[in-house]
């Protein structure tokens, strides 16, 4: 089975290399969105992009803000999974913050050149002392793409709840705190965690799947 996995904002698919799961991964890199393009339409475009239609059994799993993707791909297509970390699976369950920033539009103000933070900011709000590879994706991401998605996200509106979800939230996140009472919390794991505590979520991730799949049968 394939998983097709999504990185979160201000990343790339470097995060799953840290992950040793029993099925293929399957990294969907970011491409360029279009003007005014809507999260819906976007998430449309990486269907295609993919081609994840023409696969039999599947799951997607997303990080942080791809699991805002990896929740509006699943609506349109039928996977045997959905899988979020360190993410939201409904508007309901973002900070109050992150809402009152979509609403008041300031986005729409701020240069995209100060959406990229220092890395002590980064490092503080990631939760995470991997430096290097955190100080080597931030400077590698687009601008653009950071304002767009930010946008997205302040203004998701996703209330719809998924029947075959896995989602697994750190108990220190600071950018996306879990809700919900059926996040699987690790404890001490922070925004980062996707890299930081990969073999906790590894071991979680195939049992979990195991344990559907024999319940499936």
């Amino acid at each position: 089975m394939k998983i097709f996995a999504i990185s979160g904002l201000g990343a790339d698919e470097r995060v799953f290399d840290y992950l040793t799961l029993d099925h293929e991964i399957v990294p969907i890199r970011w491409i360029v969105p279009r003007k005014k393009e809507t999260i819906i339409a976007y998430s449309e475009r990486l269907i295609q992009e993919y081609k994840i239609l023409d696969e039999n059994e599947y799951a997607i799993l997303g990080v942080s803000f791809g699991g805002l993707i990896a929740i509006e791909i699943s609506k349109m297509v039928n996977p045997k999974w959905t899988i979020l970390i360190s993410s939201v699976e409904t508007r309901s369950e973002l900070s109050s913050i992150i809402k009152l920033l979509g609403k008041s539009k300031l986005l729409n103000l701020i240069p995209k050149e100060i959406l990229k933070p220092p890395p002590f900011i980064a490092q503080f709000m990631f939760g995470t002392n991997q430096r290097i590879l955190l100080k080597a994706i931030l400077k590698d991401s687009d601008l653009t793409f950071t304002k767009w998605a930010l946008k997205e996200l302040t203004n998701w509106k996703n209330e719809t709840k998924l029947p075959n979800l896995i989602k697994i939230g750190g108990s220190k996140d600071r950018l996306l705190p879990p809700r919900g009472n059926n996040t699987i919390l690790i404890e001490h794991g922070a925004h980062f965690m996707i890299v930081d505590k990969a073999e906790e979520i590894s071991n979680i991730l195939n049992e979990k799947l195991k344990n559907e799949h024999i319940s499936k049968k």
